[in-house]
């Protein structure tokens, strides 16, 4: 049996340059690339329920739910069996996202979604978990420059909602360091992407080259 892959998540307000990062590093390791919300079959009706700017806003619970179900099925059909196959995989947000936008931004409470996300993933929590962080300022101006200002439905929250999210991905970060490491998003692409390798082959010492 092949030693069990690694989960490897990139965390980070929208804007933030971790979509980039992320695809970087995938590179870098060899190993497969996903993203949340929307990429199974269950998971890209789920995305556009809950992101499309056209979409009728669910409660704030429903919201949470349908978040944790698309978890659930990605877990299910992408995640689990890429790292029993033995498969490093680097995933665009995973469940610290529910945390800082469902918990911190939208007020509902922290520790009850934990409960949610952990049973949701049967467990499955990433061994590390990449912060790309950037100032709400900074991430606006990447989005409007981008046409991408407001094109979602969490986009169209506003500032102080981006600020809360902020604070609740650096709490997480705070919180459990062993696990997290924190990269300053306004760095050159090239250099944080570096930074962001350099920092994964040391917390993991057993990460891949690519194409090994």
């Amino acid at each position: 049996m092949p030693a069990r892959g690694r989960l490897i998540a990139l965390e980070g307000i929208d804007g933030c340059g971790k979509s980039t990062q992320a695809r970087a590093l995938a590179g870098a390791l060899g190993a497969r690339l996903t993203f949340e919300p929307g990429a199974t079959p269950v998971g890209a009706r789920l995305r556009h329920l809950l992101l499309a700017p056209d979409a009728p806003d669910p409660s704030l619970r429903t919201e949470a739910l349908l978040m944790t179900a698309d978890r659930a099925e990605h877990v299910a059909l992408v995640l689990e069996p890429a790292l029993a196959a033995g498969e490093w995989v680097v995933s665009d947000r995973y469940a610290a996202s529910t945390i800082a936008y469902q918990g911190y931004g939208r007020g509902l409470p922290p520790a009850a979604l934990d409960d949610l996300v952990r049973w949701a993933t049967d467990g499955l929590a990433a061994d590390l978990s990449i912060l790309v962080d950037v100032s709400v300022e900074v991430a606006a101006a990447r989005l409007a420059a981008d046409g991408r200002g407001g094109s979602d439905r969490m986009e169209r929250l506003g500032p102080d909602f981006a600020g809360r999210v902020r604070k609740g991905f650096l709490a997480q970060a705070a919180a459990d360091p062993a696990h997290w490491v924190v990269v300053d998003g306004t760095a050159e692409v090239s250099d944080l992407s570096t930074h962001i390798v350099a920092s994964v082959r040391e917390r993991l010492r057993d990460a891949p080259e690519a194409g090994r």
